[in-house]
């Protein structure tokens, strides 16, 4: 497996990570399985776990502790804050009551005394970012967490967290972690070059797109039991004839390089050299196997080519993959 520098911190993550947002309630409910997981990933040589408070309210990153709690030093671990825990207002967002209290939750869940890569889920409009950058830089210091990141932030967003960071004379984020896939390329357009002017590093998700480019969904039939499709109707555009029309048009250019659409998918996540690191998300020791299959894979550049001529850079099929709407768009905020 290689491993990339993320960002300007020296420390070196696989080219692949472990996501655990479906280890647990959301996805696999078999906690030995679980952990098994997290293990065969490690011992795959991906040394990148990430996860969340959210995942499963909590049961992830319980998963996630108890699988690395004897291995803890050859994980570079990655959690996240800002969704809701509770019903409680002021037990999510970005503030620094929430930061300081979300951290020691987390910490105990994972059975450690450090995060390595602490993120912002998303952007808080109601936070001033220097709030929350002056409560981050207060937890490397006091060495709960020793570096900071952000999760989906939109382009300007990560410039001003920079600008801010930098007038306060502290770090920045060392990376982002933005979606991104063959279907999904919005982020090409702004985002990427500005991790890169900054020297931010990227972990990209859903690099499968959700499960469009598993090829398993089918125009005209019934997505498998077991799919997101099915089990998160509301979450999944299962009518999108764009996305029909790609996966169609993909696939033959996978077999032509001799590949299955999962390993196209994925190595074309890693291949833009503004990306350090793509999740994959397993939710079965099976399908972490197949996902694997992909690790050393390189596509060439006539590959590459043929995929831009199916989605041109910098597009997204579905706005909605991106990840995060300004609340600026919401319908009460466009009244006239």
């Amino acid at each position: 497996m290689e491993h990339r520098v993320l960002g300007r911190t020296g420390v070196r993550v696989s080219r692949f990570g472990l996501g655990t947002m479906v280890l647990g309630a959301w996805g696999n409910t078999d906690h030995g399985e679980c952990e098994r997981i997290v293990n065969r990933a490690l011992d795959a040589g991906i040394n990148l776990v990430d996860t969340a408070d959210v995942y499963a309210f909590g049961e992830s990153e319980q998963i996630v502790g108890a699988a690395i709690s004897g291995r803890r030093d050859d994980v570079v671990l990655a959690t996240k804050f800002h969704n809701p825990m509770s019903d409680d207002p002021n037990r999510q967002g970005n503030s620094r009551r929430w930061i300081t209290a979300a951290v020691d939750d987390s910490l105990r869940r994972l059975r450690t005394d450090r995060i390595d890569l602490y993120q912002v889920h998303r952007p808080d409009p109601d936070t001033d970012i220097a709030e929350t950058i002056d409560a981050l830089t207060d937890l490397v210091r006091a060495g709960k967490i020793l570096t900071w990141g952000t999760s989906t932030f939109p382009a300007g967003d990560i410039v001003e967290a920079c600008w801010a960071a930098e007038r306060r004379g502290v770090a920045h984020a060392h990376a982002e972690s933005p979606p991104y896939s063959i279907l999904c390329r919005g982020i090409e357009r702004d985002v990427l070059p500005i991790c890169r002017r900054y020297g931010i590093g990227t972990i990209v998700w859903s690099p499968l797109s959700g499960g469009w480019l598993t090829g398993k969904y089918r125009r005209g039939e019934r997505a498998p039991a077991s799919s997101r499709a099915a089990t998160n109707p509301d979450h999944f555009d299962a009518g999108n004839e764009v996305k029909f029309d790609a996966v169609e048009r993909l696939e033959p250019i996978a077999a032509d390089a001799g590949l299955t659409l999962t390993q196209l998918a994925l190595a074309w996540s890693v291949a833009h050299p503004g990306v350090t690191s793509a999740l994959i998300g397993p939710r079965t020791e099976q399908q972490l196997d197949e996902l694997l299959t992909a690790a050393d894979v390189t596509l060439s550049a006539d590959v590459l080519d043929a995929i831009d001529r199916v989605v041109a850079p910098g597009t997204d099929l579905n706005q909605a993959d991106a990840g995060w709407t300004p609340p600026a768009l919401d319908a009460a905020a466009r009244r006239r």
